[in-house]
């Protein structure tokens, strides 16, 4: 397949490398002469603009920091408009089902179809081809560009229309966080029964509790440790999480005192 890349950062490039690999053709978006060496290098033709990584790509993946960069890509600039009729934009980035929504009321008059897919995993994840894809979209958008997502995706799993996605993935991320929040109070607990926290993260990844979660924060070593590495895009997707509840006319639930104890975490408050 011809693949626009748009987000060639810390996740997008290796997508970029194993895109490559797998025989497709990738046109990225390099905005400084050294990130287009870089790309250059994995094999992919780098391109100073973003009109130019889509023209004639048969898919073009979006994979930036957050939705208002999404917003600004997709809705602020000529993107869209320099697409094939037919193609197929696919959003990696965690953000508000609207913005999926917004994006694809803007491409349909160009003929261009929208596929929301943000990810759960990491550069290791996307190295070894086993990221997690929420792919919601259209049955065949989904089908059209699975080829290319199977380069660095398994399993690609179809949750169901545009924006579910989204949905599905602010579930994840805030149930994740509620996590890393319930074994700070888990923490907290042994402490106050007299075990240190090194005793109980040696101990709980091999007993009914373990979890991603556990074993993230048992690799760093502490709470505080794994929170501060993850906290800066689970914070940013529990805030669309919860501003997307409300609009829906509800909270998190019992979700949001565990959210609250990963909060202080990071604030590096007492409870």
């Amino acid at each position: 397949m011809r693949i626009g890349f748009v987000g060639a950062g810390r996740m997008g490039r290796p997508m970029v490398e194993r895109l490559v690999r797998a025989g497709h053709e990738v046109r990225a978006l390099g905005r400084s002469p050294a990130a287009r060496a870089a790309l250059e290098a994995l094999g992919a033709r780098p391109v100073a603009r973003a009109a130019g990584a889509v023209e004639d790509a048969d898919a073009v993946m979006v994979c930036v920091f957050s939705d208002e960069q999404v917003q600004d890509v997709c809705l602020g600039g000529g993107l869209l408009s320099a697409m094939a009729a037919g193609s197929v934009v696919v959003l990696h980035t965690t953000g508000s089902p609207d913005t999926a929504v917004a994006v694809a009321g803007r491409a349909a008059p160009h003929g261009v179809r929208v596929v929301d897919c943000p990810v759960s995993g990491g550069p290791h994840d996307i190295a070894a081809g086993r990221l997690t894809l929420f792919a919601g979209g259209a049955a065949d958008d989904v089908a059209k560009v699975e080829p290319a997502l199977r380069a660095y995706g398994d399993p690609v799993v179809h949750v169901g229309g545009l924006g579910a996605g989204q949905r599905v993935k602010l579930v994840n991320n805030a149930l994740f966080a509620a996590q890393i929040g319930l074994l700070a109070e888990a923490v907290r607990l042994a402490g106050r029964l007299g075990v240190e926290e090194a005793a109980l993260l040696g101990a709980l990844p091999h007993a009914s509790s373990a979890s991603r979660a556990l074993s993230g924060v048992a690799g760093r070593g502490s709470v505080a440790a794994f929170a501060q590495a993850v906290g800066g895009f689970l914070t940013k997707d529990v805030d669309v999480v919860r501003a997307v509840a409300a609009e829906h006319g509800g909270g998190l639930g019992a979700l949001d005192g565990a959210l609250d104890a990963l909060d202080d975490v990071l604030r590096n408050r007492e409870p």
